[in-house]
This record gives structure tokens, sequence and C-alpha cells, in this order.
């Protein structure tokens, strides 16, 4: 594994009014890793991706991508270098089908005056579309139908996959199983674990610790604002990682 961060937040700030959400936040995570980023109810963590996803931006504070400063003004700043997020909402079109939901925004116009007049490559899409989910054992049962009838796990499956067929550099899931059974959660962990796989680097916010600690390289901890404390996933436990987040033990930093 590349020990070199491929993202990196360093000093983070950020304020809402009266309340500072983020006091000085760092943040990193390198290439084919699973760094995971747990924290209490109000830790900052939502913020914290929000400004790393390009949808908020900080008062104070560096992003680093690939080692050189970035200014990130929208999310498009983001996706532009394959950094690709999966909010809790997932934003998947309902009424739209999974291959549509997955070219949404990136629809592949046919070449000429045919795509000027807003004719697309579907059979092309389609073919790519289920490939994309097929590399990525995203079990999709019905390509063709509306996502909105579709289980939770399956919304979920085809958000995470969607993101990580674009996402080149670093995916953020933002509670990727929650509300999720057993089974449908562990599908969700294994595709995390085959965009890992990929060079990718994930990012795994959850308040699940089981999850946590079966998927994650790292494990980085926010309370009141800044990351207090980074463990490897395999030298930590439930109730070290707890105690980081009530403040009830000092934490410490793992490389």
């Amino acid at each position: 594994m590349n020990s070199t961060p491929i993202y990196e937040a360093r000093g983070i700030v950020r304020s809402f009014g009266s309340v500072r959400a983020l006091q000085g936040a760092d943040f990193d995570v390198r290439p084919g890793e699973v760094s995971a980023l747990i924290g209490d109810n109000g830790a900052g963590k939502s913020t914290l991706v929000r400004i790393l996803a390009g949808a908020d931006t900080p008062d104070e504070g560096e992003i680093r991508f690939e080692g050189a400063p970035l200014t990130l003004t929208n999310p498009t700043d983001a996706r532009d270098r394959g950094i690709e997020t999966v909010f809790q909402d997932l934003a998947l079109a309902n009424h739209l089908n999974p291959i549509q939901n997955m070219y949404l925004g990136r629809e592949v116009m046919r070449p000429g005056i045919l795509g000027r007049l807003g004719f697309m490559e579907r059979a092309k899409m389609r073919a790519h579309g289920v490939e994309a989910f097929a590399s990525l054992g995203a079990t999709v049962r019905d390509f063709d139908g509306a996502v909105l009838g579709m289980s939770g796990g399956q919304r979920q499956a085809i958000a995470v996959a969607r993101a990580a067929a674009w996402a080149s550099k670093v995916i953020f899931l933002d509670e990727p199983t929650a509300a999720l059974g057993v089974v449908q959660t562990k599908g969700v962990l294994d595709l995390v674990r085959r965009i890992k796989d990929t060079g990718v680097g994930v990012v795994l916010i959850s308040h699940s610790m089981p999850a946590v600690l079966e998927v994650s390289d790292r494990i980085h901890v926010l309370r009141h604002g800044r990351r207090v404390a980074v463990y490897q996933a395999k030298d930590t436990n439930v109730e070290e990682l707890v105690g980081a987040m009530t403040g009830a033990l000092d934490g410490r930093e793992d490389s």
C-alpha cells in the first residue's frame, strides 16, 4: 500500500455563526486504502466531508491533492479530479433506471448533428454500465426498472457503484450501511473492498464500529472538530475507539 497521502486536509476550520464545527481538523487518505472517519454526533465529520467533496468551503486551513494545494469551489471541481462522494441521501433520480442514474449528467451523445440535437448513445451506455456494475460486484437485478421500486440495499449498491465507476482517485461513502440489514450490509462492504482493490482511496464515514473494523486499514477519530487519534484497524478494538470518541481515553497517532 502506498503510504503517501493522495488527499489531505490540514488545519481545517469551519464555523456556522457562533458554532465552530471544525477547529483545525486534519485528515488524509492514501491510494488503495480504506480510511474510516468516525466520531460522535457533532464531531464535524459531515462538515469535513462536504469540504473535501467541494460542497462547502473552509474558513481556514489547506487542502492538498497529490501533494499540491487545491482549492475547490464546487463538487464539479472535485469530480474533475476523480473524487466522488456518496452522501446519505444517495442523490439517485428515483424515476430513472440504474444505467440512466449512472450516466446522469455524463450522458454519451451521438457524434455530429445527432448529438447536438440531443440523441444519446443508449446502447453504448447500457453496455458500459452493465459491465461497470458487474466488475464491482454490484448485483443489479433489473437494469430497466426505476430505482424507486428497489430495496434499500439495491439502491445503496447502485449509488456506490455509480460513484466508483467515475472515481479514479478517492471516493467518500457517508454511512453506506445505515438502515441496511445484515445481508445488504455485507454486500456493500464487499463492494468497498473491491473499490479499494482498484487502487482508489476509500473514505468510510460510519457509526457502525464492527463495519469500520472489518474493512478499514486506518481509523481517524474526530472529536469536537479536531482529529484526536489515528489507529491501525488491526491493532484496535471497539472499546478503544469509543474511548477516543468520547474522550475517556487519550488517542494516539499510528502511521
